[in-house]
């Protein structure tokens, strides 16, 4: 894993939607997918106001990097406040998103640090993607 701050500027957008979520009582997590330098989608948790614990910042902007380019996402970059849960790694591996940046590490369901590592792990179906790059942001 790599650890790097060249996604400063992409890190602040996604505090500022982690922000955001948290004003709305959820917690306090954003992220965006970026196509080469260009920011396509972004989303920030919603999970609490929708009542719904399916809108993760990463799902919710997933889905709507998919209404611009589709499935295949293999030229896309997530960033996010937080590392993405199980269930986003999932749906990292299955977009093939190639890399992954994030701030905060979660020790009980990360799909990077967790006994979980859905996100890094090689024990998959032939059919997943390869493991994105993963990067951990620093200041």
């Amino acid at each position: 894993m790599k650890h790097t701050n060249n996604f400063q500027i992409y890190m602040e957008k996604c505090d500022q939607l982690a922000i955001k979520a948290k004003e709305r009582g959820n917690a306090p997590v954003g992220c965006i997918i970026l196509f080469g330098n260009e920011i396509i989608a972004e989303a920030e948790e919603a999970g609490h106001s929708k009542q719904d614990i399916s809108y993760h910042a990463e799902m919710e902007a997933i889905r709507n990097a998919r209404k611009i380019i589709g499935v295949d996402m293999s030229e896309c970059t997530l960033v996010s406040t937080h590392e993405p849960c199980i269930m986003c790694g999932y749906a990292i591996r299955y977009h093939k998103i190639k890399k992954v940046v994030y701030k905060n590490p979660v020790e009980y369901l990360g799909s990077i640090n967790s006994s979980m590592k859905v996100l890094v792990t090689e024990e998959v179906p032939k059919h997943w993607s390869k493991s994105p790059e993963v990067i951990l942001f620093t200041k």
